[in-house]
């Protein structure tokens, strides 16, 4: 083989070639010339992400192959090998169903694992007398989710991908990093489980499998902030769409957030001299703004705080006459 394009082929992919290459010498019956005809297939994965167009997931996660022959035809069985990096997990033999109209047989089977690493899953289909036979594969990996401030990889990806998905602002930096903190705690607080910013095996769980929603409470005030002082939440919304969500400050007992449905009527850029950063006014003093500290409490006067990281996103969407909404 050129050696060129050995230095090309890394993980998964190398893996497949080498195993494909074995089990075609092995089968050699499977490929072999005659008057059947070739059926073809085709394998993809249900419950894997993608990050940087390979395919992902983390420990202990389900990920099911599903599969499809043409033509089909009565007694088709499939092999499947599951392999963890060079080492064989899983062989099945699966029967190929027949689909409602006939057209292709279809199957499908899944893969849990504890190991971390790449996954390589192939299919085969032996020679029948009424087929020929194929081999195909899909690859992914398998990812740790122990991570913490300052990790990097391609699960921070992930996690980063997944904030993002249930619309929290969070940059995607490939770094487990201020906005990713900030994110997290975020919704940690939509969930109603407190104020914290580290990442534990439940928040992985509801994250991979998308639960969690902001409710809007007002989706017909078009283009505008909502501002949940029950949660302690700002989103971002466009016509009932939530678009952002920041976590907030808010007004502490003594000097309560005003509640009620307001308007736009200043934006104020840069800092103010008592450290209101990027401003957008809403009613009288009360304004949107960035401010150090903004903490996970009701800290303010009044004025609903920001991180000052988020501030500029927010200043930047938010525009003159736009709705900002308050409520617990």
């Amino acid at each position: 083989m050129n050696g060129a394009i050995v230095r090309r082929l890394t993980g998964a992919t190398l893996l497949a070639l080498v195993i494909l290459l074995s089990l075609a010498a092995a089968a050699g019956a499977a490929s072999a010339p005659g008057k059947a005809p070739a059926a073809r297939g085709a394998v993809s994965l249900i419950g894997a992400f993608t990050v940087n167009r390979q395919a992902v997931t983390v420990s202990g996660r389900s990920v099911e192959f599903r599969g499809v022959v043409r033509p089909y035809a009565p007694g088709q069985h499939t092999t499947i090998r599951v392999y963890l990096g060079g080492q064989l997990i899983k062989l099945e033999r699966l029967a190929i169903k027949r689909s409602r109209g006939g057209t292709f047989g279809y199957f499908a089977d899944r893969v849990i694992t504890s190991g971390m690493g790449d996954i390589t899953v192939i299919a085969l289909h032996s020679r029948t007398a009424h087929l020929g036979g194929f081999r195909i594969w899909r690859g992914y990996a398998v990812l740790s989710p122990a991570v913490s401030f300052g990790s990097t990889g391609r699960f921070v990806e992930l996690l980063q991908q997944r904030l993002a998905a249930l619309h929290f602002y969070i940059p995607q930096t490939g770094v487990y990093d201020t906005g990713t903190g900030l994110a997290l705690d975020a919704y940690h607080r939509l969930l109603t489980w407190g104020t914290y910013q580290s990442l534990d095996s439940r928040t992985v769980t509801w994250l991979l499998n998308g639960w969690g929603e902001f409710k809007v409470r007002y989706p017909s005030d078009g283009k505008h902030a909502e501002g949940n002082l029950t949660n302690q939440l700002l989103a971002l919304i466009d016509h009932g769409h939530v678009l952002s969500i920041y976590p907030i400050s808010s007004g502490k007992p003594s000097t309560p957030t005003i509640l009620g449905r307001f308007r736009v009527y200043r934006k104020q850029p840069g800092y103010l001299p008592d450290g209101m950063y990027f401003s957008a006014f809403f009613i009288g003093g009360y304004a949107i703004h960035g401010y150090n500290p903004a903490p996970d409490y009701p800290a303010s006067h009044g004025c609903m705080r920001v991180p000052i990281v988020d501030a500029l996103s927010i200043f930047n969407w938010i525009g003159m006459g736009d709705g900002v909404d308050t409520y617990f």
